[in-house]
């Protein structure tokens, strides 16, 4: 019998007669079955009463358990609707002493157990529903439908909330439902005619499922987790549901969406609505507040229950009471709603797997997690128990002691051993959970700060918007003692005050971020770092306090993935959008923000240097514009077709060209085409190819630039293009090719030296490099050259002179100036690397500068490009040392290795006149040519 062979757990009789006489019923059994049979019989009075009344069928069926229950499924679905109440009531008694005897013997593990009952429950559902519509749709009560419509229930859906939404049924469990309705098959005139069948409908598929009969119920239903259920009907129409939660829904609902699950009825249209609802639950920023909101409902239960501090073993709930299932679920289920809008992979509806995912996320302790699984599978065992002695709907162990052996025997446990190892279970799930939902019970006060603050800064926080809600308030009330310790420590306490004061005076909100802050401790430390060192990216990250999410992934301090990680990274946020245009833009600015302070804060820590940075920075818009590229292309397409001819290509210039950003870089860009002689787009609107594409150009800018809710991307900048700002903002292949080679002024032919092809067309950005590099290779009148150079450098000193010491890019010997000699030296030596050291390199071997000459050059390049990288971090292109701050001037002592802010400048003016004095010789003289 393969029932008897899996048995690897027994039970004790707690009446041993009564169990001796209900196994005598099955002479057929015998060693561990029959020992199973007088266990279970002399110790639950249900299941004592279901062996008795199952003695004719019980044996066949454990001869094969599974084939048993989908033989008991399929005569379900077989069974006529006037039939069903009593087959239903007779397949859930032999539903339920299947799975007690398999959940008892070992048999089966629990989640064999919890999902066959959950399995039986959608049938029960879809069955019932099924009979009461086809009532409603054969009265022509339910507008336009027929008998077709009865499979899918007219477009009714009921939705499976908590345990069975989550596949874990408990054994004598009732089921919670929420019924909703498709309005949109209707006729908005028949609205109120479907939406009163339904109800009807509804009404009577839960009185077949839990009205007591003669042969038992089938399941206790509860439909009080739909919106404001004191008011609305039992069944609702989709979109008033989802108008409830957009507006109206609490954390509490969210959570509970979190095990939603269509599970009887129009599945396809459930799963449709909880799609819909998927911002609602799952919002795009890590929610640290639903951590209070947790709490503060725990608290509340233990309130309404009497349940909170510790509690005598009898009587005690161990769903609701210290350190029950509810803990665990809870624990479980906040950080699911504080990471999964970010994470897909943490939206599972389980408890025990999702545990173990977020443990491999780095959310959760490895072991917390493993202990609070072994904790959560050994109460739910205990808690079917608790319910198999009477099927009662309880989760309380028994007040006596009698009643507590009754469930020791059922275990095969002494009592003495059961009450013990309750008790340490339910001590570790509380010691696990309590620090998480209410830390600053446990945690010391931190100590009072050492410097004095001023008193006015202090106190206009409370008129600011971040402080005006009494939650925000509260919250931010037990972070302040630590974050003025904290800036009580930084080089100049008054001065990161005053940046603080900025981050929190920009701050539209409090609640979330305050959140964040306490639940994470080092953000905390790593807000204070920035505040010190650079206020302008606190003042920047009070407008985007989002990207603070990032710190916490676990790899926000690993190196730099490279742009094939990004790509996989970026593409996914993407892709989850759908068909939002809107929200794929917004969500690739969330994207780019968070890696772009990643870089930021890597920088401003040491942990790169400053051409690093901009390698990271340009690398960074390279998968954005490659990613947005496609995305944008595709929605112009939809209302002009797609490009026509070979499409277009994007040419990045400039910095990005050499691929060197700073932190608050624009993109220099032109946009080629080809259309290969085809004049007109094929679309609903078509349009002329060449109008095509300078729209579609500025489709790209739009996307890029425009404030959208998530802010903008990167500001755009077309001047470069043939003819600048008076020619089209899209440039066709051939009008490039012969302006560059029969138009273009000089300036052109060198800022192509850093041109490089990003995205677009594969074959036309190979044709457009080769182009280019054809161009450069071309002998150039070096005389011409020298002179048009010296020229733009007299015409650059006169229209702007450098702001300060700390200018890094305006003045002789500066970035700027290196930059046009670097391009000046690719253009006489023919060398197409868009990098400033590479260009300087082909202008030595090419006879124009010598060794010396170039290698100062690089050296000066490179101190000043370290300049500029860090001051822009800081927030400005030129910067007064007196609005630095301490933090900021010894920022750039560190990056560029001068120990005091005069020794700095000095190291400065001394590099740009020798810089200076290399740039004015070569140009005076002719390039001595090699080879």
């Amino acid at each position: 019998m393969e029932f008897q062979s899996a048995i690897t757990r027994l039970p004790r009789a707690f009446d041993a007669d009564l169990g001796q006489e209900t196994a005598a019923l099955y002479p057929m059994f015998s060693g561990d079955l029959a020992a199973l049979v007088a266990g279970v019989a002399g110790s639950s009075f249900y299941l004592n009463t279901l062996l008795r009344r199952e003695a004719d069928w019980l044996p066949q069926a454990l001869e094969a358990p599974d084939t048993a229950l989908d033989t008991i499924f399929e005569d379900l679905r077989a069974t006529a609707p006037d039939q069903l109440p009593f087959a239903l009531r007779q397949a859930k008694r032999r539903v339920a002493l299947m799975t007690a005897l398999a959940d008892i013997a070992a048999v089966w593990p629990l989640e064999k157990v919890t999902g066959a009952l959950t399995d039986f429950a959608d049938l029960s559902c879809q069955l019932a529903l099924q009979a009461t519509i086809a009532t409603e749709i054969r009265r022509k009560k339910l507008p336009g439908a027929s008998e077709d419509d009865i499979a899918t229930c007219g477009g009714m859906v009921a939705l499976a909330m908590g345990k069975m939404g989550a596949h874990e049924l408990n054994y004598s469990s009732d089921i919670d439902l929420i019924c909703l309705f498709d309005e949109t098959r209707f006729d908005p005139a028949d609205f109120y005619d479907a939406r009163a069948s339904f109800v009807r409908a509804t009404r009577r598929a839960m009185a077949m499922l839990s009205d007591l009969t003669g042969e038992g119920y089938v399941f206790r239903t509860d439909l009080r987790l739909r919106p404001d259920p004191a008011v609305t009907p039992v069944c609702l129409a989709m979109e008033a549901a989802e108008r409830y939660y957009e507006s109206l829904g609490r954390t509490w609902e969210r959570a509970a969406y979190i095990k939603a699950r269509p599970a009887a009825g129009d599945v396809a249209a459930g799963a449709r609505f909880i799609e819909a609802l998927r911002p609602f639950v799952w919002r795009k920023h890590l929610d640290f507040a639903a951590i209070q909101d947790a709490h503060d409902m725990r608290l509340r239960i233990r309130e309404h229950k009497g349940l909170g501090g510790h509690q005598p073993l009898e009587g005690h709930n161990m769903k609701l009471g210290r350190g029950g299932i509810r803990e665990i679920e809870f624990f479980t289920q906040t950080r699911q709603l504080i990471a999964g809008g970010r994470d897909p992979e943490l939206r599972g509806r389980k408890t025990v797997p999702m545990l173990g995912a977020l443990a491999g996320k780095g959310w959760v302790p490895a072991d917390v997690s493993t202990k609070l699984s072994a904790h959560y599978r050994a109460h739910r065992e205990l808690e079917h128990r608790i319910q198999m002695i009477n099927d009662a709907q309880t989760h309380d162990l028994p007040k006596s002691a009698e009643g507590i052996e009754r469930i020791a025997c059922l275990m095969g446990l002494d009592q003495q051993a059961l009450r013990d190892d309750i008790r340490a279970r339910i001590e570790e799930v509380h010691e696990l959970t309590e620090g998480f939902f209410a830390p600053d019970a446990m945690a010391p006060a931190p100590d009072e700060p050492s410097h004095a603050f001023d008193p006015d800064v202090l106190e206009r926080w409370r008129s600011y918007p971040a402080l005006r809600s009494e939650r925000a308030v509260k919250i931010f009330n037990r972070l302040r003692p630590e974050l003025l310790q904290k800036l009580s420590g930084t080089a100049r306490p008054g001065e990161a005050l005053l940046a603080l004061d900025g981050f929190l005076a920009g701050l539209p909100a409090g609640v979330q971020v305050f959140s964040l802050f306490e639940a994470n401790p080092q953000l905390v430390d790593l807000l204070i770092d920035i505040v010190g060192t650079a206020p302008e990216l606190a003042r920047y990250l009070s407008r985007n306090s989002g990207v603070f999410d990032a710190v916490i992934g676990g790899s926000f301090f690993a190196d730099w993935p490279g742009a094939e990680a990004l790509q996989n990274s970026l593409a996914p946020r993407l892709a989850a959008e759908g068909d939002d245009y809107e929200r794929k833009l917004d969500a690739a600015r969330r994207w780019t923000k968070e890696w772009h302070f990643r870089i930021g804060v890597h920088h401003l820590r040491g942990l790169i240097t400053a051409p690093e940075a901009g390698r990271h920075y340009a690398e960074l818009a390279d998968v954005v514009l490659g990613a947005l590229w496609p995305v944008v292309a595709d929605k112009f397409a939809e209302k002009h077709g797609p490009m026509p001819g070979r499409g277009a290509m994007v040419l990045g210039m400039g910095s990005l060209g050499a691929r060197m950003l700073n932190a608050s870089s624009d993109l220099d860009l032109i946009v080629i085409y080809d259309p290969a002689g085809v004049e007109m787009s094929e679309g609903k609107r078509p349009l002329p190819s060449r109008m095509y594409y300078a729209r579609l150009t500025q489709a790209l800018v739009t996307a890029l630039s425009a404030p959208m809710a998530e802010g903008r991307l990167y500001e755009v900048d077309m001047r470069l293009r043939p003819s600048g700002t008076q020619g089209p903002v899209a440039t066709s292949l051939a009008s490039f090719q012969d302006y560059q080679k029969n138009q273009a002024w000089t300036w052109e032919h060198l800022a192509l030296t850093r041109a490089r092809a990003v995205t677009g067309a594969a074959d036309l950005m190979e044709e457009v490099e080769a182009f280019r590099a054809q161009l450069l290779a071309q002998p150039s009148d070096e005389a011409k050259l020298r002179a048009d150079v010296r020229d733009m450098r007299a015409k650059i000193a006169s229209a702007k002179s450098s702001a300060g010491p700390l200018d890094a890019k305006i003045g002789a010997g500066r970035l700027q100036d290196i930059e046009l000699t670097a391009q000046a030296a690719a253009l006489m030596a023919g060398c197409a690397d868009c990098d400033i050291r590479a260009a300087l390199d082909a202008g030595a071997a090419c006879g124009w500068l010598s060794g010396d000459e170039a290698d100062t050059l690089k050296t000066v390049y490179d101190q000043y490009l370290t300049l500029q990288i860090a001051t822009r971090l800081l927030g400005s292109s030129a910067p007064d040392p007196k609005d630095l701050g301490a933090g900021g001037c010894a920022f750039l002592q560190r990056v560029l290795h001068a120990p005091s802010l005069s020794a700095l400048e000095a190291l400065l003016s001394d590099a740009a006149a020798k810089a200076s004095a290399v740039i004015e010789a070569a140009l005076a003289r002719p390039a001595q040519m090699k080879g």
